[in-house]
């Protein structure tokens, strides 16, 4: 089979599996086409994603964050707060303890 006969059939594969609402395993099961194949075509014809970029996003808080806001909330609904920087030390202890 010739490239563009392969990448033809692939393609016409891909459209079938598309509206069969199945898995790609699945289909692939049921038509006998092996499915790494069936992987690599699948990524070569995948339409491209608009406005995403690889790499890191920059994240930003909306609210302002005051250390001394810091609270524990346990499973049984006790709740401490008032921790911040010059006591986490005593966080840390209690958790211990727990």
């Amino acid at each position: 089979m010739k490239s563009q006969q392969r990448a033809d059939y692939w393609r016409e594969q891909i459209i079938l599996w598309q509206t069969s609402g199945l898995s790609g395993q699945i289909f692939c099961q049921q038509h006998q086409l092996t499915y790494h194949q069936f992987v690599y075509w699948r990524q070569k014809y995948r339409e491209p994603q608009e406005n995403i970029s690889p790499g890191f996003t920059k994240v930003t808080t909306t609210v302002p964050v005051n250390s001394a806001e810091l609270t524990l909330s346990l499973p049984n609904g006790l709740v401490i707060t008032g921790f911040n920087d010059s006591n986490v030390a005593l966080l840390g202890a209690i958790l211990r303890q727990l």
